[in-house]
C-alpha cells in the first residue's frame, strides 16, 4: 500500500487509503504519502455481529475494531472519512446510535472530514442476496437525520446507488458526491455505473449547486498535511483550495 500510494503521487494523483483495519503504524507509515484515509463504521451495533446477522462472520466488520481504526487515526490527526450502511438490518435507533458515535471521536480529536451515508444494495454470491434493497423513504430520513446531528459535517451519498433520485438527496443537506470516474468503476458495487460528470453536473446546477472538484482531503483539513504533500497539492490548487478547473473540465 505504501509503495501503490508512492507511485501515485508520482503520476500526479494524492492517494486516499481504504485498507480496512489498519493498526496504529501501518496507519502512521501511509499518513506519509495520504492526503486522507477512510474506513466506513457501517453500524455500531453489537447485534449486527451475531449469528444470523449481516456481520457474523466479518470480524474486520465489528464495531470495536472499526472505532479502533478511527481513533487511532484521530491521535495521529488524519482526515478520516467514515459512514455507515443504511438497509441491511439495523434499527432507527442503532443508525442514530452510529451517527452520534462519529459526533463523538469528531469532537475527540477534530479528524472526522466526511461521512458517507451509504444504502445497502444486496449482492450476488451472498448470504443477503435476496435482501431487499435500502427503502427509500427511510434512507432519506436516515440522511436528514445526519444532517441535523452534525450540522457542520460534509455528507455524502453515492450517487450510483440511487441512480434516478441521487439529485434530490441535495435538498436533505449532502454537499458531496464522493469520488466519481470516468475511467474506473466503483471497485466495491461495480454493478453499479457512475452517472456521467457533466450529467451529475447539470442535476446539480438545476437544484442550485455548483459542482467543483476537490482533492481527497477538504480544504479545512488542509492544516493536518504536511508540508511536502501540501506542496505538491499546491501545483493544482485554486483560491478556494479546491482543483483548478483546467485539470478537471
Amino acid at each position: 500500500m505504501i509503495h501503490a500510494s508512492e507511485l501515485a503521487i508520482e503520476t500526479g494523483l494524492f492517494p486516499h487509503t481504504n485498507a480496512g483495519n489498519l493498526n496504529k503504524e501501518e496507519l502512521k507509515e501511509l499518513q506519509k504519502s495520504n492526503v486522507s484515509m477512510g474506513i466506513m463504521l457501517e453500524n455500531i451495533s453489537e447485534r449486527l455481529t451475531e449469528k444470523g446477522m449481516p456481520h457474523h462472520l466479518a470480524a474486520s466488520k465489528r464495531p470495536k475494531a472499526r472505532l479502533e481504526v478511527l481513533e487511532n487515526a484521530g491521535a495521529l490527526r488524519i482526515p478520516m472519512t467514515t459512514g455507515i450502511l443504511v438497509g441491511s438490518g439495523e434499527t432507527p435507533i442503532e443508525i442514530i446510535d452510529s451517527i452520534l458515535a462519529i459526533r463523538k471521536l469528531h469532537e475527540k480529536d477534530g479528524n472526522i472530514q466526511e461521512i458517507i451515508v451509504q444504502n445497502f444494495q444486496p449482492k450476488q454470491d451472498t448470504v443477503m442476496n435476496n435482501f431487499p434493497p435500502a427503502n427509500e423513504n427511510y434512507f432519506k430520513i436516515v440522511v436528514a437525520l445526519a444532517r441535523i446531528i452534525m450540522p457542520k459535517m460534509n455528507i455524502q451519498i453515492p450517487p450510483n446507488l440511487s441512480p434516478n433520485s441521487y439529485h434530490s438527496f441535495l435538498s436533505l443537506g449532502i454537499n458531496d458526491w464522493g469520488g466519481i470516474s470516468p475511467l474506473t468503476p466503483d471497485y466495491v458495487n461495480p454493478e453499479f455505473l457512475w452517472p456521467e460528470i457533466k450529467k451529475i453536473e447539470l442535476d446539480s446546477k438545476n437544484a442550485g449547486f455548483e459542482l467543483k472538484c476537490r482533492f481527497p482531503v477538504y480544504p479545512e483539513f488542509f492544516s493536518f498535511i504536511g508540508k511536502e504533500l501540501r506542496d505538491k497539492m499546491k501545483v493544482i490548487e485554486d483560491e478556494e483550495g479546491l482543483v483548478r478547473q483546467e485539470y478537471w473540465k
